[in-house]
C-alpha cells in the first residue's frame, strides 16, 4: 500500500465517524461521547504520523514549505475544534455546531491534501518510498493513539520545527510511556 492509499482510508474513516455525530440528537449522550473519543483516537494519531512521515521529508522540497505549512495549521485548527467539541460534549452546550465546524475543516483538509499535497509528492516520491512512508505510517499511529494530551501536543509543535531542530523538542517519555511502548 502507498502512502496515499493509507491516508484516504482513514480520511474516508473519519468522515464517516464525522457523519455519525452531526446525525446524533441532542439525546443521543452515550454515542455522542463514543463517538467524539473514537474520533480523537483516529485524527490525533493520524495528524501526528502523517505529519512525521508525509509532511516533513516533503517540506523541504522547493514549493513544499508554504502548501505544507498551511497543512499544518488545518491540522492545527482541527485539534482546537475536537478540544472544544471535546468540552463542548462534556457539558452539552454548542456541541452540534462545533462538531459541524470541525466536518468543515476536515473536509476542507481533506480536499487540498488529497489534491496539492498528493500533488507535490507524486512528483518526487518513488512508489516504493510511498510504500516505505506508508508501512512508517501504520506504525506510529498505535504508539501515537497511547500518548495523552501534552505528549500529542509536543509532537505537533516538533513536527512544525525544521527537522534538524526537532529531535531538541520532543518531550522525554516517561518509564510508564516506555514499558507501554516496549522501549
Amino acid at each position: 500500500m502507498l502512502i496515499y492509499d493509507a491516508l484516504k482510508k482513514d480520511h474516508e474513516k473519519v468522515k464517516q465517524l464525522m457523519s455519525e455525530l452531526v446525525s446524533l440528537s441532542e439525546k443521543d449522550f452515550d454515542k455522542k461521547e463514543a463517538l467524539i473519543k473514537t474520533i480523537r483516537d483516529e485524527l490525533v494519531p493520524h495528524s501526528r504520523a502523517e505529519e512525521a512521515v508525509f509532511y516533513n521529508p516533503l517540506r523541504e522540497l522547493d514549493g513544499g514549505a508554504s502548501t505544507l505549512m498551511h497543512a499544518y495549521a488545518e491540522h492545527l485548527e482541527a485539534e482546537v475544534l475536537l478540544r472544544t467539541l471535546q468540552v463542548a460534549e462534556k457539558i452539552n452546550i454548542g456541541w452540534q455546531a462545533t462538531a459541524k465546524k470541525l466536518q468543515a475543516a476536515l473536509d476542507h483538509h481533506v480536499h487540498e491534501e488529497e489534491t496539492k499535497v498528493f500533488g507535490l509528492a507524486k512528483k518526487v516520491l518513488t512508489d516504493s518510498e510511498a510504500e516505505m512512508m506508508a508501512n512508517a505510517f501504520e506504525k506510529m499511529k498505535p504508539e501515537i493513539r497511547e500518548e495523552g494530551f501534552l505528549q500529542t501536543s509536543f509532537d505537533m509543535i516538533a513536527n512544525l520545527m525544521p527537522v534538524r531542530l526537532s529531535k531538541f523538542f520532543k518531550m522525554p517519555k516517561t518509564d510508564d510511556q516506555d514499558k507501554r511502548q516496549g522501549a
